[in-house]
């Protein structure tokens, strides 16, 4: 009733993953793909019998799919015109947060523009927007993006990364710095004698993982679906 659950495997997401998500009068069941959109309602199923006794005896009362902009737009100040939150790309991969983001980049693209506008004596240009509120966004949460984009093509991938990527989460250290960076939104940790030690154990977990992991399910899916969102 109060804790979330994440599930990794390729047989929830071939390239994410599932959640147990609690609310206010039910339970959020779901899983995401970008790789093999056409088999969605498989994995929904499939997340739904991992969950199993956790959500025996209730009901479906609603299915639904949406895409997942999981990647900053080629073009996101085009004229006077500035794009953000989801309309930008803005949602992390790894975790795939958006609301936060989606929020904080409304804020800063406001809170630039009327300050080019000069009490409306100015119209912004593209150049000036682009030079502030984007400057500034991907100045503070760029190295973010850049490390959870790794983080998910790394350990999402495969089942043998999926099962080092759980062994590393019983690491007191993973905990705090995933705790720290998400409560913070930027990278934490900056240890370098614990990095150091975390990366020996990344490389120990993933050898180990390739080694007990069953091998991925195959599958094959018309090209469109292989297209980045």
């Amino acid at each position: 009733e109060e804790m979330a659950e994440m599930y990794v495997g390729d047989d929830v997401s071939p390239d994410f993953y599932g959640w147990v998500f609690p609310k206010y009068d039910h339970v959020g069941v779901g899983t995401g793909t970008v790789v093999n959109r056409p088999a969605i309602k498989q994995y929904q199923k499939a997340i739904r019998d991992r969950a199993g006794d956790k959500i025996a005896g209730g009901k479906i009362i609603k299915v639904e799919a949406h895409p997942i902009p999981e990647h900053y737009r080629p073009r996101r100040v085009q004229g006077r015109i500035a794009l953000v939150g989801d309309a930008a790309g803005y949602v992390t991969k790894c975790s795939g947060e958006g609301i936060y983001f989606a929020a904080k980049s409304g804020r800063m693209a406001a809170e630039e523009i009327v300050k080019l506008m000069d009490g409306g004596k100015h119209l912004p240009t593209q150049t000036e927007i682009e030079q502030t509120y984007l400057k500034k966004y991907d100045g503070a949460y760029g190295p973010t993006y850049a490390v959870l984009d790794i983080l998910q093509k790394v350990f999402y991938s495969n089942n043998g990364a999926r099962e080092a990527f759980v062994e590393l989460c019983n690491s007191k250290y993973v905990q705090q710095v995933t705790f720290d960076s998400y409560l913070y939104k930027t990278v934490q940790g900056n240890n370098p004698l614990d990095d150091l030690k975390l990366l020996g154990e990344t490389v120990g977990s993933l050898i180990k993982g390739y080694s007990i992991a069953k091998p991925d399910q195959e599958f094959s899916n018309p090209v469109e679906s292989q297209k980045r969102i």
